[in-house]
């Protein structure tokens, strides 16, 4: 690491230290060549995918347009807000884990619609009837058909 004094290019770290958090490391280090101290801190970048849209264009990941997909789709829903946050960090958190450095933006609405299917079959509905460019009463029909055989699922909310 450079000097930031006299831009040497050889330090020494003198002493190193987890955060307060544990999420990062401090490092104190003594420049070889005019002898004063910094310190540096080092800590884990996490790099989503990009999303590659069905035009090809590509957008960063966005948190916020999902929240935005379930808000539109649950709109006056009984569903929690705790629940929501947990679909949107496990959609987060399979992105994540997909380890390429592009998605598309198809596979993001199919998780989705998987998580709305879980959450409020209503709101499964709405997204897919957007999502799959619904064109007629019978598109309508056929998804309301395949929820129905979809064995329901209790929220965490529902009292035994």
């Amino acid at each position: 690491m450079k000097c930031p004094f006299c831009k040497h290019p050889d330090t020494q770290v003198v002493d190193t230290r987890l955060g307060e958090e544990g999420d990062n490391i401090r490092r104190r280090r003594r420049c070889l060549s005019c002898d004063k101290r910094f310190t540096t801190f080092e800590m884990v970048e996490l790099r989503m995918p990009q999303v590659v849209k069905q035009n090809g264009m590509r957008s960063a990941f966005d948190e916020e347009k999902l929240r935005t997909s379930f808000n539109r789709a649950l709109h006056k829903r009984p569903v929690p807000t705790e629940l929501v946050d947990a679909a949107i960090d496990h959609i987060t958190q399979k992105v994540f884990a997909f380890g390429e450095r592009e998605i598309g933006s198809r596979q993001i609405g199919e998780m989705v619609m998987k998580e709305l299917l879980k959450l409020d079959k209503v709101a499964y509905i709405r997204f897919a009837s957007v999502y799959k460019s619904f064109q007629d009463v019978d598109d309508f029909t056929d998804a309301v058909d395949a929820v129905r055989k979809t064995p329901a699922r209790r929220r965490q909310t529902d009292k035994s």
